[in-house]
């Protein structure tokens, strides 16, 4: 899914492009590339979290942790997942869920431009990203069960393309 969501940034590169261009060479700016671009980078944003999160790329205050044995990382990041990260992820998939179908009834629309884009689209990504971002502390769960098990991190698939030649 992240991976999917990646593309995005082609149409979000070009919305802002166009309002550049149209902005800055013909002093003629755009009703809809700001709202677009707006709703654009939010949905890649949300989307591409679980994927951030599998590749173990988001930002961590890491200056003790880092120094810290594999069994006592992996301690920490299971007691975090089950006492934060999944009540936190259970909530925003609920109030996500709510906040977008309040949003769907009406039809809402930005405020911000006279284009009046629809944005209830984008609040649709909220609790699906929310609930990708849960599937995806499930396998970190499972990643910190192994390291606990063995006292080593398990390698991640992309790292391994000596094994995807031997299959192949």
């Amino acid at each position: 899914m992240g991976k999917a969501a990646a593309w995005i940034i082609l149409p979000l590169s070009f919305s802002i492009g166009y309002e550049v261009f149209s902005r800055y060479f013909f002093n003629a700016p755009t009703t809809w590339a700001v709202d677009t671009s707006l709703i654009m980078y939010g949905a890649y944003f949300m989307l591409a979290s679980a994927y951030t999160l599998s590749r173990n790329a988001h930002v961590r205050g890491d200056i003790f942790y880092r120094n810290f044995p594999v069994r006592t990382q992996a301690t920490i990041d299971l007691l975090l997942y089950l006492l934060v990260f999944f009540p936190a992820m259970i909530a925003l998939t609920w109030v996500g869920f709510d906040f977008f179908w309040d949003s769907f009834l009406i039809r809402e629309t930005s405020a911000f431009s006279p284009y009046r884009r629809p944005i209830y689209p984008l609040k649709a990504a909220i609790p699906v990203a929310a609930f990708l971002l849960f599937l995806q502390g499930i396998a970190q769960v499972l990643r910190c069960v192994i390291a606990l098990r063995t006292g080593q991190w398990p390698e991640e698939e992309d790292q391994r393309p000596e094994e995807a030649e031997t299959v192949a």
